[in-house]
């Protein structure tokens, strides 16, 4: 298992990989996990990032309808690179029921912060909330399922 204080290194990584997928499509895979595996990580955390990864890219169609009803005014093609893909992972990791909203809120922005634009983490913060809402009256409060990394 992934030490808590890893879980953000594993969604570094996953971003990149998901922003590549994005760019090249599905037949650069075999690339883009080996570029996780050579990464400077440790094992544990490549094995959670390449999880993350190809759970949210397989997940990117869902995550985008999402997406499209709560991003107003907002095209999600339109929408850059880097923040469409902070929002599939994090819309993924929401669905999944393993960490809490309130975690998945706050690495999404981190993420905005540490690779996006300066208004990034505004309009990440806005949109994953709204999306998250929406999860969560479709499936009652999945959103708030415990994990490990609560207690940090």
């Amino acid at each position: 298992m992934v030490p808590p204080s890893e879980h953000h290194r594993a969604r570094r990584l996953a971003l990149q990989g998901l922003c590549a997928l994005d760019v090249q499509g599905e037949k650069a895979l075999g690339g883009v996990l080996a570029f996780l595996r050579d990464s400077r990580e440790r094992l544990s955390t490549v094995a959670e990032a390449e999880k993350m990864l190809q759970a949210a890219f397989a997940a990117r169609t869902e995550s985008d309808r999402l997406l499209a009803g709560e991003s107003r005014h907002w095209d999600v093609a339109r929408m850059s690179l880097v923040d469409r893909n902070i929002l599939r992972l994090a819309l993924w990791e929401l669905r999944a029921g393993r960490t809490r909203k309130k975690v998945v809120m706050a690495e999404a922005i981190r993420l905005a912060k540490e690779f996006a634009t300066a208004e990034s983490a505004r309009f990440v913060n806005g949109v994953l909330d709204a999306a998250a809402r929406r999860l969560e009256r479709q499936s009652g409060d999945a959103g708030d399922a415990g994990d490990e990394e609560a207690k940090n």
